[in-house]
């Protein structure tokens, strides 16, 4: 399969946010992706999921939502990590970005986010809802959307570990603010980093089905 890989960076309000974009020829959609709190856009479980959706035909874009300077106050205080509105702000400028710029096309835009990332994926998809088309939330605290739960209207698949007892309860109280939009499945087997043997590879597949299914035209 053709493919084009980059580095680019992403201006977004006063900050300029470097990026990895991989998109295969002829794109059905790109999936941009949001990391968890502490994690970076060379998260491997991320760079693993990514490489999956790239073989189903999807491009992705990984990024750093916090600039350098950011990510060393946070490396001391852990407080912009679960700065919400900034993430999620952030993760909106780069789909207006996507959908201007274009890099793969005139192609639907989906968002894949982990742990806190999934919240600034859900409020980001609120506000954007005619540029984004698909969420899917890895291991996600969905709840962190707060208020912008019950304004999605993007079709969201929340995938959690069988084993993670205290996200499974917040992933369930969030997909009933999200309604018929909403989808929950669990991973057998799986804790909340989804490190046991072949639990990552379904988390892919699914979200590869998801993606494929809701961002094909």
């Amino acid at each position: 399969m053709d493919e084009q890989r980059n580095t680019v960076t992403i201006p977004v309000g006063d900050a300029q946010l470097p990026a990895d974009v991989m998109l295969p020829a002829q794109s059905v959609g790109v999936v941009l992706f949001a990391h968890g709190s502490g994690s970076s856009r060379h998260s491997p479980r991320n760079v693993s999921v990514a490489r999956a959706l790239n073989g189903r035909g999807l491009g992705t874009v990984l990024v750093d939502l916090l600039t350098p300077t950011e990510d060393e106050v946070d490396a001391r205080t852990a407080e912009l990590r679960f700065d919400i509105g900034l993430l999620a702000s952030r993760l909106a400028g780069i789909v207006d970005w996507l959908a201007v710029e274009r890099p793969a096309g005139d192609v639907p835009i989906g968002l894949f986010g982990a742990s806190t990332g999934a919240a600034a994926a859900l409020v980001a998809a609120a506000s954007r809802a005619d540029r984004v088309s698909a969420v899917v939330s890895r291991g996600g605290r969905p709840d962190l959307a707060a208020d912008a739960l019950a304004q999605v209207r993007t079709p969201t698949l929340l995938l959690v570990g069988g084993l993670d007892e205290e996200v499974i309860t917040l992933n369930e109280r969030a997909l009933a603010e999200l309604g018929e939009v909403g989808e929950l499945r669990v991973v057998p087997g799986a804790t909340h980093l989804f490190e046991e043997p072949g639990t990552l590879e379904q988390v892919a597949d699914q979200a590869g089905s998801w993606f494929v299914t809701h961002l094909s035209r």
